[in-house]
């Protein structure tokens, strides 16, 4: 039996989700909020190691979860002015947000990469409410309460439409996001169809209440399941929720895949310990991997991995 060769020469991609949409302002001081902090969080990702930066806007008022494109306005030109990171925008924005609305800020800037969740879903964040018995803004335990009735819609329908105007028309390639063994299957669906095109870039969800657990055994059945599925054609990566970012990234670099960090996944840096920045868990899961004696890719050499179309053909 011959030794398949390494899928991503022995480069590891890390990728660092800035902000996202599930965690809010009372739940850590450091979560950055307004777009100024938003910059900064994401320019000291990239210095620290990140070659991919995931990104969602928030409003600048209350933190809340925002698809307009006049926020991402205000940092995404300082950010590809000041690094040379992949910036990758999303399509999931936030809970209640059309398709439309998610889509609005990538359409009108065509970035390199956006994420695209491939199934709609339970997405549970109402556990947190029992963990803070104070909030700084109202809408907070609104929003984590509205979880408990809420699917993330990602239709069969809703993927045509994006890989469509998103992808073919601009040029966009994807960060897609399974957070169950299903959603490679849906993958592996549009991949047969010749609706998304190789290397896929699959992104790996652990311990999201909704989704696939947390736990190692899932890890390699995922890995075992996306082999089967795409074998030479796609770059693994994984990320983990919460307390089991580091080991399971750690885990899932081991067995030849790309990670993913940042303070959209976790608030924490260690047990007990919050993460002060973004920075702060790119610089750990960078040292980690090092002294596994694996190399972090650069932006560019992500760039070739993924087969992107390069900054200067977007419209940031």
């Amino acid at each position: 039996m011959s030794e398949k060769k390494p899928k991503s020469g022995s480069k590891v991609i890390i990728t660092c989700a800035v902000t996202g949409s599930i965690h809010t302002p009372t739940m850590s001081d450091h979560l950055p909020l307004t777009p100024d902090q938003i910059r900064d969080e994401a320019i000291g990702a990239a210095q620290a190691g990140a070659a991919i930066l995931h990104l969602h806007a928030r409003n600048p008022v209350d933190g809340s979860p925002t698809p307009s494109p006049d926020v991402f306005r205000a940092f995404l030109p300082q950010i590809a002015e000041a690094t040379d990171a992949v910036l990758n925008i999303t399509t999931g924005g936030g809970h209640n947000m059309t398709v439309q609305e998610r889509l609005a800020a990538p359409l009108e800037f065509k970035p390199e990469m956006c994420s695209l969740n491939m199934g709609s879903m339970n997405f549970g964040l109402f556990p947190m409410l029992e963990r803070y018995p104070n909030w700084k803004h109202d809408w907070e335990p609104k929003y984590l309460e509205n979880s408990r009735d809420f699917i993330f819609r990602n239709t069969f329908k809703d993927i045509e439409y994006i890989l469509k105007h998103l992808g073919d028309d601009c040029g966009t390639r994807f960060e897609f996001e399974c957070y169950d063994i299903g959603h490679l299957y849906t993958l592996a669906h549009f991949l047969e169809r010749g609706l998304v095109k190789p290397p896929l870039f699959v992104q790996s969800i652990f311990g999201i209440l909704g989704g696939i657990s947390a736990d190692p055994s899932n890890v390699m059945h995922m890995r075992e399941t996306a082999e089967k599925l795409f074998g030479a054609d796609y770059q693994w990566s994984i990320l983990a929720a919460g307390r089991h970012q580091m080991g399971l990234c750690t885990m899932g670099a081991i067995l030849g895949g790309n990670v993913r960090v940042g303070l959209e996944d976790s608030l924490y840096l260690g047990k007990g310990q919050m993460a002060k920045s973004n920075a702060d868990q790119v610089s750990k899961i960078r040292r980690i991997l090092e002294e596994l004696s694996l190399e972090i890719a650069t932006p560019a050499e992500a760039r070739q991995m993924l087969d992107l179309k390069g900054a200067a053909a977007t419209a940031i």
